[in-house]
């Protein structure tokens, strides 16, 4: 690629998605502040919360269809003004409504950094993309590990205020800037390898059905007189014609395989699995005789070492087999959780957890990238917006669970989500064992 720096390239875009990531240390440390202080419950906080995933799908969708026409770079200093916007804002937040608005400006900068991000690690490597993708994720818990020790330093250590902690953001997210400043961007791989925009949905496979799915859920996470309960049949009635509705959009209209809306549907609960989890981790650990930013930083410390040497595992194993293991550890891990007693078999259940979901998210955005590559920035976009909308769902109905079950009632709840990805990574293996042998 002539006249772009590739190496200062993947740096600013770590450092973007370090400040994505040091900003959910931020929630999982401040949470308790907000509770004290302002006096919010926890089902309230995680309310309040939502917005940075679902803020953060709503950017990577609308990024996702935009990028090839406003550029890259266009999206790349949009995700850096939300996350100055979004910061300031927080600074000054006092109660569940103006947390509520921080947390959409973050999420929105959060959610165009994974969109222009991806694909542009992606365009940078295109020989080892699912390598570069999860060395790239590294900052996403690494970025955790280092704002639980600054949490640690300046509120625990240094008895500071929660405002002067969110304040180091601004430390990274000057540095990507200036990183990014007058560099060269290149086009997407879909525009540089001649893929239409046309073919780049239909690989999507029922593009327009996802996206409705994802608008419906990002109404539910927000908007709380819209209360689906689960004791009821109407939410699997809901489920059930979403399936039909997208299996004809795939195979009716655009004759294509289902192989993206099944990558669509893991990407829900693994991401779910992962983020809900970590975020919640002080108030499901409030029992357990052990500092959550101790279990964060040695959770997000095993998932950034993992992710580094990802490459020759993803190599002996193949994506799909790391996702299914992946998936039995994870469930395996939440178990552990949930009877742990005491801070060592806590770090030991904790770890079995981080072992479990590290690869989720780096991995399921690289098979979409190896498996349906001319889904394009698109593809890899709807994914970590399905991701974090998911999350965002999830947020508050974990927080109720707290609220009424506490912590291991919770983590044991949570292990049908795994279960279940257990069965799905199966039929994603045979689809594409399958899709190979026709080829």
């Amino acid at each position: 690629m002539e006249n772009v720096n590739r190496k200062r390239l993947f740096i600013a875009s770590s450092l973007a998605l370090l400040v994505t990531a040091i900003s959910f240390a931020i929630r999982a440390k401040i949470q308790d502040d907000f509770s004290t202080d302002y006096g919010l419950t926890l089902e309230e906080i995680g309310w309040a919360f939502a917005p940075a995933f679902w803020g953060f799908a709503v950017a990577m969708f609308v990024g996702g269809f935009i990028i090839d026409i406003v550029k890259t770079k266009t999206i790349i200093w949009l995700a850096f003004g939300m996350h100055l916007v979004g910061i300031v804002m927080l600074l000054f937040a006092k109660d569940v409504y103006s947390l509520f608005i921080a947390n959409v400006f973050i999420g929105f900068g959060n959610g165009s950094v994974e969109a222009a991000c991806n694909p542009l690690v992606a365009t940078l490597f295109p020989d080892k993309k699912t390598k570069m993708l999860n060395r790239f994720h590294v900052w996403f818990p690494g970025g955790i590990v280092i704002g639980a020790i600054l949490a640690w330093l300046v509120m625990d250590t240094m008895d500071l205020s929660w405002q002067f902690y969110v304040s180091l953001l601004f430390i990274p997210l000057f540095i990507y800037g200036y990183l990014f400043l007058g560099q060269k961007i290149p086009e997407t791989e879909r525009v540089t390898s001649g893929v239409s925009y046309k073919e780049m949905m239909r690989n999507v496979g029922a593009p327009y059905t996802i996206t409705a799915t994802v608008i419906l859920m990002i109404l539910v996470a927000t908007v709380p007189s819209i209360n689906i309960s689960f004791d009821s049949a109407l939410p699997f009635i809901i489920v059930g014609v979403i399936v039909v509705l997208i299996i004809i959009e795939s195979k009716a209209i655009n004759k294509i395989g289902l192989l993206f809306p099944l990558i669509f549907f893991c990407m829900l609960l693994s991401a779910s699995t992962e983020l809900g989890t970590n975020q919640w981790i002080d108030a499901l650990l409030a029992e357990k005789g052990i500092n959550s930013m101790i279990v964060l930083v040695w959770v997000a410390g095993i998932m950034a070492v993992g992710r580094f040497f990802a490459g020759g595992l993803i190599h002996r194993l193949n994506p799909i087999g790391v996702l299914l293991g992946s998936s039995v550890i994870s469930a395996i891990g939440l178990y552990l959780l949930s009877i742990a007693s005491g801070p060592v078999m806590t770090l030991v259940a904790a770890a079995v957890f981080a072992v479990g979901v590290c690869y989720f998210w780096p991995t399921m955005i690289g098979v979409t990238s190896e498996y349906v590559p001319k889904s394009g920035a698109l593809g890899m976009s709807i994914l970590g917006g399905a991701g974090f909308v998911a999350t965002s769902m999830v947020l508050p109905i974990m927080g109720k669970s707290i609220d009424i079950d506490g912590g291991q009632i919770t983590y044991r709840n949570m292990m049908v989500l795994p279960i279940i990805l257990i069965v799905a990574f199966i039929g994603l293996y045979i689809m594409i064992k399958n899709k190979k042998a026709e080829a």
